[in-house]
């Protein structure tokens, strides 16, 4: 009887916690027909990130989050922007369109917010370049780079260095393309940049200069830390993949 008696004040408890903090009211059905095992969810995905000061724990839980309910972040951004209307509230709202994949109302939040002092806000920019890559607005995106590094010269940024790169490369813009994936792979961190710049080196008839690259991504995931492989295995796998179809049929 004790133990029935503590697990329902614990049921309130996280129900009347659901219910203040508002969050989604599909934990108040997990707590009450699965108690323990939603309690023990809630614990885990809604109040274990706040009270642990770790930024891997916070980040695995959020992952957890996203996959018991995808949307719950953006409906988090959506309510801050209505109750702040700050381009800072627009800016994250944007960004988490563009991981929804919902390039267009992304680009719709960026190009209101750069207005007046933010009108070349670089980070409003870059994202804006994002949104517009994904919605396939190739000369959009490279323009909206541009745009960026002429009025915010001193603003560095791998991942919208490597984004150019990929604009110029759908353009066909080849040349130029490859002087940019040249430079990103150098400073980039991860074997994205240097996997791209490998494809397009064979794409341009270049497979020797490819096969190095390649096989620079492979030896580099083999001796690095087992948190680093796991992080590129997508690029790891590519490059594997890319060396064996480079290889001649003596060496397979």
């Amino acid at each position: 009887m004790i133990s029935i008696s503590i697990s329902l004040i614990i049921q309130i408890a996280l129900i009347v916690h659901v219910l203040r903090t508002g969050r989604p009211i599909y934990w108040v059905f997990l707590i009450l027909f699965l108690p323990f095992i939603g309690s023990i969810a809630y614990f885990a995905v809604e109040l274990l990130p706040e009270l642990s000061g770790n930024h891997g724990a916070r980040r695995a839980m959020r992952g957890i989050r996203r996959t018991l309910d995808p949307n719950a972040d953006l409906r988090a951004r959506q309510r801050q922007l209505q109750m702040s209307g700050t381009v800072d509230a627009a800016r994250h709202l944007a960004g988490e369109l563009v991981e929804s994949g919902r390039y267009e109302e992304a680009i719709e939040h960026y190009e209101t917010s750069l207005r007046g002092l933010y009108e070349n806000d670089p980070d409003l920019l870059l994202g804006l370049a994002e949104a517009q890559f994904g919605n396939e607005q190739f000369e959009k995106a490279r323009d909206t780079l541009n745009r960026l590094s002429e009025h915010n010269p001193n603003f560095r940024s791998a991942d919208g260095h490597l984004l150019y790169a990929r604009a110029l490369e759908k353009l066909d813009e080849l040349q130029q393309a490859e002087v940019e994936y040249k430079n990103v792979s150098a400073y980039f961190a991860g074997a994205e940049a240097k996997q791209r710049y490998a494809a397009l080196l064979e794409r341009l008839g270049r497979a020797d200069e490819a096969k190095i690259l390649y096989e620079d991504i492979v030896n580099t995931a083999e001796l690095a830390p087992r948190h680093y492989r796991k992080a590129q295995r997508r690029w790891i796998r590519s490059a594997k993949e890319s060396l064996k179809q480079l290889a001649t049929p003596d060496q397979q």
